[in-house]
């Protein structure tokens, strides 16, 4: 994260489509293994943290005697961030159990709706285990001769997550210069963001997915997807630890989208489009739910719906405002973004239903407020606000286009939109934050880490700001958007493949038919 400143058989066509998609996404990856797209090559995206990865092997020719010797600031650890971090994870826990689940649940038929609440708590709690054990490691530590792409596991088990040889905190950076936080609460924090990915992938494969391969999943998902994500968008050396090598002209490895300068506050790429390609590969090799497009498959609550859609809004300040890190104005930004964008889009699409359809739905409202929210999630705290109104009001449209028009006409059966509002919602809020960041449009520009020292070499509290370029932050953007829909869809499909060759990926028709809360559980949401 960079920080800112002040089918005739259709459905089989189109299985042999998705299959050679796949195959030139893993081409593409491969590509950028062998480094088309590099680090060495971020220069293109026109960003300073790039420029001076770059620049940094020339540095190292200078003789040594003009090397400054940088001077970092006493590092400061504030209570206010402390109890805003330590809040804002239990906000994003709200998100998952009862937010998501609710949500989820109310869309499902009655029959599955202790099955979805099911679901994804254990993939939530699965989830939380991982990350403690393995999972932060992958995300956020230095992978060595692959630390583009991946962590490594100097913090297997947390180990030196808590404290020190002297018994005070293991302290993390900030985005501000010599600002810290106890490293601990960073680990709880990143520990929602990758329960709640995972669980979001089952709006795509809802109602049919086996509970069993549904665990597996939770184990396997992230190890391929989640965490190589997480590093590549997230992993960078801070602010103190870039200002100061790019003093001494020293270099420093960050992860692959990070060094392409893609913004991303909270997650667009992370969460939202990873878990939405997800979703998306996986509802096509499960295929469809028994009965698809032949009888009706309507939400057996929306009241459930709603209340779930208002805990996902309430958790998501402390999804957005939290990943600042820091209890400050940039908190307050994300803050009122996350308000203003989620209103306009659940305006937009009551708006957009009232006009074409004239009856405005109250799935389409709820539908509306998570697409405002996966929207601005990249934004919240680059964007003005007037720039995340746009961002609201434009991401619903095509938002209901992919989740009527588009899988209508391809067939594929992503039974709670999980791909057409995150996904897709996901993608338009990533390449928009490269427009919305603009200073001229009210956003907040981009800080100049690498400049972020004087001539002696003593790291500056305040960082000025780089130079704005639309047309170059937007390839950045869309570089990272790509790199994101590429990763995500290979490793998708391997998890999704392996599962279904081995214990199998879908319950039988006629554990569908009885619904998977009896089949699977043994139990009923509702005796009435």
């Amino acid at each position: 994260m960079t920080r800112i400143a002040t089918r005739t058989r259709p459905e089989l066509s189109f299985e042999a489509l998705v299959r050679a998609g796949l195959a030139a996404l893993a081409a593409l990856i491969f590509i950028m293994a062998i480094g088309l797209v590099s680090p060495a090559h971020a220069q293109d995206a026109a960003n300073a943290v790039a420029a001076a990865a770059a620049a940094a092997p020339a540095a190292e020719a200078a003789p040594a005697a003009a090397k400054l010797v940088a001077t970092l600031p006493d590092k400061v650890v504030d209570k206010a961030d402390i109890t805003w971090m330590m809040l804002s994870t239990l906000l994003v826990l709200l998100m998952i159990v009862p937010g998501l689940a609710l949500f989820y649940g109310g869309l499902v038929r009655a029959k599955n709706m202790l099955s979805m609440l099911m679901q994804v708590s254990t993939v939530m709690v699965i989830g939380m285990v991982a990350w403690m054990l393995w999972g932060y490691s992958l995300a956020f530590t230095s992978g060595g001769e692959i630390d583009s792409f991946v962590g490594g596991f100097d913090r297997l088990f947390l180990n030196g997550a808590g404290l020190d040889a002297d018994g005070n905190p293991v302290l993390v950076a900030t985005f501000s210069t010599g600002v810290y936080i106890p490293e601990l609460v960073f680990v709880v924090f990143q520990m929602t963001f990758a329960a709640i990915t995972a669980a979001l992938v089952l709006g795509g494969v809802a109602e049919r997915m086996k509970f069993a391969a549904v665990v597996v999943f939770a184990v396997l998902w992230p190890l391929l997807s989640y965490y190589p994500m997480a590093h590549m968008v997230w992993w960078w050396p801070g602010p103190d630890g870039l200002a100061a090598a790019s003093a001494q002209g020293d270099s420093f490895t960050t992860g692959l989208i990070w060094s392409f300068g893609a913004l991303d506050f909270a997650g667009g790429t992370v969460v939202h489009i990873n878990a939405g390609i997800a979703a998306l590969v996986g509802c096509i090799i499960l295929g469809a739910r028994s009965g698809y497009r032949n009888e009706p498959m309507p939400p057996h609550s929306l009241v459930m719906t709603f209340i779930g859609a208002g805990l996902l809004w309430v958790g998501w300040f402390g999804f957005n405002a939290g990943s600042n890190l820091e209890s400050n104005y940039y908190a307050v930004l994300a803050m009122a973004n996350t308000f203003i964008a989620t209103a306009a889009a659940g305006l937009s699409w009551v708006l957009y239903e009232w006009v074409t359809r004239k009856r405005p739905s109250m799935l389409g409202l709820a539908s509306g407020i998570v697409a405002g929210l996966v929207a601005v999630t990249p934004a919240a705290g680059f964007a003005g606000p007037m720039g995340a109104l746009i961002l609201g009001l434009v991401v619903s449209p095509a938002c209901i286009f992919f989740c009527s028009v588009v899988k209508s006409a391809l067939k594929y059966d992503d039974s709670l939109d999980a791909f057409g509002i995150h996904g897709i919602g996901g993608i338009i809020g990533a390449i928009g934050t490269g427009i919305v960041v603009s200073p001229a449009l009210g956003g907040a520009g981009i800080v100049d880490y690498t400049k972020c020292f004087d001539e002696a070499g003593k790291i500056l509290a305040v960082c000025p700001a780089y130079p704005y370029d639309m047309a170059a932050q937007v390839i950045a953007q869309a570089k990272g958007v790509l790199v994101t829909v590429a990763w995500s869809g290979v490793a998708s499909a391997i998890v999704f493949f392996i599962i279904k060759y081995t214990i199998g990926l879908k319950a039988s028709v006629d554990d569908q038919e009885e619904g998977l809360d009896i089949a699977e559980h043994g139990e009923r949401a509702y005796h009435l």
